[in-house]
């Protein structure tokens, strides 16, 4: 740690350097800046510097650098573990950063760093172009696409990570660099599942594709025809198109105008079908769900970016999640399932629930570190709850999820839908011959893992 007065100057020339604001404890607004989507999640920053443009960032670190403050990068999302935020050292805020320029004729999105799902799916909608995006309108683009991706869309258009393009990134030593095929060609490769290891991602360049039309199909079933209904949308994803996507899950029904009032405050089993095509063709697609006796449904035609904002995590709550993606949905794991679901916590915001991949996925390249993309379908139990009091039952039923699906599990995880789970979980997530590699990647551009506030790759 530099010297108090050596510290005290820099601050105060990050403050008149950059074209962002600057905040430290006891600034007005410090509290909100530090404030982040999970409420388990209190830690107070030495510094958070919110960037304004790329040249803030370069200064940021080396402000960082100089000083000896540990670094961590806040885009625009929901890092569940808290990675956004340190306690002592600097976050580099990027959320100003969310600018999203379209290129219809090219088919491709450059996007800010700091850019949310909203940000991104808003500005191509008008195009009738959307490329894989996360479940969720409060996503942030740049943690979501160089985790992975996936998304409503995976199975028609492959893994988000699968349509970039291009990467601006400021590295530990305060450089820009970009990366692409063609220029730094191990570092991009590093960055398709790699995350935030390798630097600041001031920009990412996205691959478009057409989008004239959605569809959904929402329907709410009493909990214990749940076994009934998974196996009925298996079969309808499994051999219908791949536009054809969504989840199964059960979830406390919700106080909405469309559901009924004895259902609300209570178990309920979900399916939503989603379709990247006509209400008419996901309606043929959908009939074996439709023709079960269901309580609700929404069903219809309705804009994508719409749809990323129907089952959005509120901000201030208390989240767990983790995953384990599966080597098949027997029926006898279907049972299984089924049963945990009715040791869930209700009512909270909790939701158990089952994504199906397949489709695009497996076609993408077999070379970058996203070891799980064979995986047809994957197990997401995702602990929401408002109370301190419940965080044992809750993140207990989290794990008592993975433990139930284990015998099922490939040992792959999509490392977005997990916070710290160790080392361990790290090399599934990204695979052991992937993970060497990626370390020879991390000690060229990260020596000193300066960049350690993530699914953490350390330097040789």
């Amino acid at each position: 740690m530099a010297p108090f007065s050596k510290a005290r100057a820099a601050l105060a020339a990050l403050r008149e350097d950059l074209a962002g604001d600057v905040f430290a404890p006891g600034d007005p607004g410090y509290d909100d800046a530090r404030t982040v989507f999970n409420a388990m999640i209190d830690r107070r920053p030495a510094v958070i510097a919110q960037c304004a443009d790329e040249t803030d960032v370069v200064r940021s670190v080396c402000f960082a650098r100089d000083l000896d403050l540990r670094i961590a990068v806040r885009g625009g999302g929901h890092s569940v573990a808290g990675m956004a935020l340190n306690d002592n050292g600097l976050v580099i805020d990027l959320r100003r950063m969310h600018g999203v320029m379209v290129d219809p004729a090219a088919r491709t999105a450059r996007v800010g760093g700091g850019a949310t799902m909203s940000h991104l799916d808003r500005a191509t909608e008008p195009h009738r172009l959307a490329t894989t995006g996360g479940r969720a309108s409060t996503t942030g683009v740049g943690g979501f696409v160089l985790g992975g991706g996936s998304g409503w869309l995976d199975r028609t258009f492959g893994l988000a990570v699968d349509n970039l393009l291009g990467v601006d990134l400021v590295t530990a030593d305060g450089h820009t660099v970009h990366a692409d095929t063609e220029e730094n060609p191990d570092l991009f490769w590093a960055l398709h599942g790699g995350g935030g290891n390798f630097g600041v991602a001031t920009a990412l360049t996205l691959r478009l594709h057409e989008l004239p039309a959605f569809a959904v199909a929402l329907l709410l079933y009493r909990p214990e025809h749940g076994p009934e209904v998974i196996r009925v949308y298996r079969e309808v994803v499994e051999t219908g198109p791949r536009e054809a996507s969504g989840g199964v899950l059960y979830l406390t029904a919700p106080p909405e105008e469309f559901v009924p009032g004895h259902l609300v405050g209570g178990l309920t089993c979900a399916v939503l079908l989603t379709y990247a095509g006509t209400e008419e063709d996901m309606r043929k697609v959908a009939q074996p769900l439709l023709a079960m006796p269901h309580e609700a449904e929404i069903v219809g035609a309705m804009p994508y970016a719409d749809v990323q904002c129907m089952i959005d995590d509120p901000p201030g709550m208390r989240n767990y999640w983790s995953a384990e993606y599966l080597t098949g949905l027997p029926d006898e794991l279907v049972d299984v399932f089924a049963t945990r679901a009715w040791s869930m916590p209700v009512p909270t915001g909790t939701q158990h629930v089952l994504f199906p991949l397949g489709g695009a996925i497996p076609e993408g390249p077999a070379h970058y570190p996203v070891p799980y993309r064979d995986s047809p379908w994957v197990v997401h139990p995702f602990g929401v709850w408002e109370d301190p009091e419940d965080d044992d039952r809750c993140k207990r039923w989290v794990r008592d999820v993975r433990a139930d699906v284990r015998p099922w599990s490939t040992g792959d995880v999509y490392l977005n839908f997990v916070g710290d789970e160790g080392a361990d979980r790290v090399v599934a997530g990204l695979g052991v011959d992937n993970y060497r590699r990626l370390t020879a990647v991390k000690t060229e551009y990260d020596p000193d893992n300066v960049f350690r506030y993530n699914h953490n790759i350390p330097p040789a």
